[in-house]
């Protein structure tokens, strides 16, 4: 392809494009006209990336079908009822539709803690290379560092402390997932870890019972959203080795827009948990109270993710942003 004589046939034409892209109010005529050019357009981009890719064209092309489509479809206005719609349709139809990655996800982990538990409670050795026994009585003992953790601190910038904590974790494991997944692993493992290690140092100071007393609240739905977020994560890290009957480019943005909105909903179910560790936790209700609370809400976010996320995707929803404000595909060969 001569660039030089493909320019020079369509110059009139994309400057027509742009002229009736920046018309607020075209007539019948000029609609239709808009159409056929902001079709024409989207053509030429095509051509010119699959036969003579220039850098400085195809920004031209590209900034100027966006102005086309835009003038095309109307402009969008982000509101409440997108927020809306986002929660009540986009974030549990992606829930759902990862479901296959972070309950696994959450059961290996679970399995794994309780293994790491019971190796430090049933031997002392292992204790011992933890920390020294003055350390270790101090952070078991009654009032100690366990216990003291959740209310050593003023509650409400507590519950912001733990929020932004528990955020970063997730994020990091959405983000990371581009990276084959292999640092979402890091991320889990340390979670893993830090778990187990509590449940093991406190099971072998027989106090377990005041240690779950004290997790359960939060923790459930505090778990559970870090399992999404590696599930996700690790999703998004396999499209990059096997994307199916997308193309890889396809699949990562379509995947990577559904992870980024995946961390959005999950900011939100973590500064529940928050709340709860917060203001629940440390509280002087009963302890089957306060589990009942943390087994309550846990319930709620399983019935919205698997009840409501399935109603959502038998609608073809998936997580994604709408169809409307997603970028136009170049089309491929089957």
């Amino acid at each position: 392809m001569d660039l030089d004589v493909f320019v020079a046939s369509h110059q009139e034409e994309w400057r027509r494009l742009e002229t009736l892209s920046r018309r607020r109010r075209p007539s019948g005529a000029e609609a239709d006209e808009l159409i056929a050019l902001y079709q024409r357009a989207t053509g030429h981009l095509a051509q010119v990336q699959t036969a003579a890719p220039d850098p400085v064209l195809e920004g031209r092309l590209t900034t100027l079908v966006a102005r086309g489509r835009s003038a095309v479809t109307g402009a969008r206005t982000s509101s409440w009822r997108d927020a809306g719609r986002y929660f009540t349709v986009g974030f549990p139809a992606a829930l759902y539709r990862a479901r296959w990655w972070w309950i696994p996800v959450g059961v290996l982990s679970l399995l794994l803690s309780a293994l790491i538990a019971w190796w430090i409670s049933s031997h002392p050795e292992v204790r011992a290379s933890l920390g020294a026994p003055e350390q270790l009585r101090e952070m078991t003992r009654p009032g100690g560092g366990f216990e003291a953790y959740y209310s050593e601190h003023p509650a409400t910038s507590f519950a912001f402390q733990v929020w932004t904590n528990n955020a970063w974790v997730a994020a990091q494991c959405l983000v990371f997932g581009v990276l084959l997944g292999l640092p979402v692993l890091w991320v889990l493992f340390g979670n893993v870890m830090n778990l187990g290690i509590g449940l093991g140092l406190m099971s072998s100071a027989g106090r377990l019972d005041l240690f779950l007393g004290l997790l359960l609240p939060h923790g459930l739905l505090e778990l559970t959203a870090v399992f999404v977020a590696a599930g996700v994560g690790l999703r998004l890290g396999w499209t990059v080795v096997d994307p199916g009957r997308r193309t890889r480019a396809a699949a990562l943005a379509e995947e990577g827009r559904a992870a980024i909105g995946m961390a959005i909903g999950l900011a939100a179910v973590l500064m529940v948990t928050g709340a709860i560790e917060a203001f629940v936790t440390p509280s002087g209700l009963p302890t089957w109270a306060r589990i009942s609370i943390g087994v309550t809400v846990e319930v709620l976010f399983l019935l919205y993710a698997l009840v409501l996320g399935r109603r959502a995707a038998a609608t073809g929803e998936f997580g994604d942003v709408e169809a409307a404000d997603r970028t136009d595909l170049q089309p491929v060969a089957a």
